[in-house]
């Protein structure tokens, strides 16, 4: 059974940081490029970061652009997103995903995701 499991979530204050991980069971991640998605309370699901097979490539929400930086350790079928400078608007659920590139969901099928929230 194939199947994506988030955690490192957790509550912080606005500049703090987290790093997310999300382990992969049932296929192996090296022939997928990985990417993190997020969904803020009312609002749709939206890409934030995607990492190629092999790590050569990645792309980010401009939103994200320079506070988050996504990884990969396929030895270990897990993926990670590092969030620093962490601000209320990051507040959300935090899902991984294969993805078709650069940003398109693989799978409707989505883990629970791991909650992020950013408060004073």
């Amino acid at each position: 059974q194939e199947q994506l499991v988030e955690s490192g979530g957790g509550s912080v204050q606005p500049g703090g940081s987290l790093r997310l991980s999300c382990d992969a069971s049932g296929f192996t991640i090296s022939t997928y490029d990985m990417g993190w998605f997020r969904q803020a309370a009312g609002k749709e699901r939206e890409f934030v970061a995607v990492i190629s097979r092999a790590s050569r490539y990645t792309q980010y929400a401009d939103s994200v652009n320079g506070r988050f930086t996504i990884s990969r350790d396929n030895a270990k079928n897990t993926v990670y997103l590092q969030m620093d400078s962490l601000q209320p608007d990051t507040t959300a659920v935090y899902y991984c995903n294969r993805v078709i590139w650069p940003r398109m969901p693989f799978t409707a099928a989505w883990g629970q995701g791991t909650q992020v929230t950013v408060a004073a």
